[in-house]
């Protein structure tokens, strides 16, 4: 009895070391990502060992959060998925009765911790779209767009109201991403697609004021240099002036002068152009890019349709986010308050961001036990 058990150990031991249940190469990268993050903090905030440790702190614990969920199995995670989308749907009702922020009721303060709520959608959203259309027939037609489209519209609603415009369009193009994923025919994206356009006139009206400046400084920062512009147009002599090379770690000047508003959360790749100009910028997207690449190679792997979807969904969000980021700092995309992933300051983003590596890492490991 006794040998038994040690030789099941040591068989489970051997087996965990020839065939690890995490993806090293997407680790790897997640890890080398998370100190270019860290190194760029600390530079950002004048050498502000507090803030930096307190990232780090944050990204240890999504770090956990990735361990302890990449052990749980995509069927368990499936059966859950109602419960945290219930979930984070009640959060998001507790924010808009008792939500705090700058001038935006984003933050949900329970003594203990303080974090967004919308951040947990850009998991538990495509999760639920996922489990929803598993469960019927693919491509899906119009009765399933429909409840797709009532699934998405209650946290997007919620998230708008506080209002976060940015988020709710995230969260949105999340659960679409799982939508075009499982195959919806093209005459059909081309037709939602006209129908947003054609909307998208009378959605101006209903947009705050604040949100339409953001829209017009897009178009013309320099109407407002001092005021409304001064965003865009910092930021984009921040990207300018680092030239090929940059000026070095810890030597822009944009950051340290405070020209450059929120250097530390939303323009933080303005401050990483500054100091490793163009070659640096090719370099960190090279990192996204092969993050992105990976995480879609795990999920073509996948051995169900649940997990090929809600893993696919998860890598182009991923992408997007980075997108949209390097859109806002270089001008061709509105200011929307959306972090770069893993870079900037942030404990909700980044735990949220881990937490759904942590499923891709699920994925990874199922498909490599069902394949032995």
């Amino acid at each position: 009895m006794t040998a038994s058990v040690f030789d099941r150990i040591r068989y489970r031991a051997a087996s965990i070391i020839r065939r690890p249940r995490f993806d090293l190469p997407l680790l790897g990268a997640l890890f080398l990502l998370a100190m270019i993050g860290l190194a760029t903090q600390y530079s950002a905030s004048d050498l502000n060992g507090d803030q930096a440790m307190a990232q780090g702190i944050r990204l240890l614990l999504g770090g956990l959060l990735m361990v302890a969920i990449a052990r749980v199995q995509p069927s368990s995670l499936r059966n859950w998925t109602p419960w945290l989308y219930a979930g984070s749907i009640v959060l998001l009702i507790l924010v808009a009765v008792l939500g705090e922020g700058r001038g935006a009721d984003r933050w949900l303060d329970l003594r203990f911790v303080r974090f967004q709520p919308s951040e947990l959608l850009k998991l538990s959203m495509p999760m639920m779209v996922a489990w929803y259309l598993n469960q019927r027939p693919l491509p899906p037609g119009w009765g399933s767009l429909a409840g797709v489209l009532i699934l998405i519209a209650i946290p997007a609603g919620l998230i708008a109201k506080q209002p976060d415009l940015g988020t709710a369009l995230l969260i949105i193009a999340s659960g679409l991403f799982v939508v075009f994923l499982a195959g919806l025919a093209w005459w059909r994206i081309g037709l939602i697609v006209g129908t947003v356009a054609a909307a998208a006139p009378i959605a101006w009206h209903f947009l705050h004021e604040y949100q339409r400046n953001r829209v017009r400084m897009l178009l013309d920062p320099e109407s407002d240099p001092l005021g409304l512009g001064w965003h865009i147009i910092q930021s984009k002599i921040a990207v300018g002036s680092g030239g090929l090379w940059g000026k070095g770690w810890h030597m822009g000047t944009q950051s340290r002068l405070e020209f450059l508003p929120e250097h530390t959360t939303d323009f933080i790749f303005s401050v990483f152009a500054e100091e490793w100009g163009l070659i640096g910028v090719l370099l960190l997207l090279a990192l996204y890019v092969f993050i992105v690449g990976r995480s879609l190679w795990i999920a073509a792997n996948a051995k169900d349709t649940y997990s090929r979807l809600l893993g696919g969904s998860i890598a182009m969000a991923f992408f997007v986010y980075v997108m949209v980021n390097g859109g806002m700092i270089t001008g061709i995309l509105p200011v929307v308050g959306v972090p770069l992933p893993l870079v900037s300051y942030g404990g909700t983003s980044a735990v949220s961001l881990l937490a759904g590596f942590g499923v891709l890492m699920s994925i990874h490991a199922q498909r490599r036990r069902v394949a032995a």
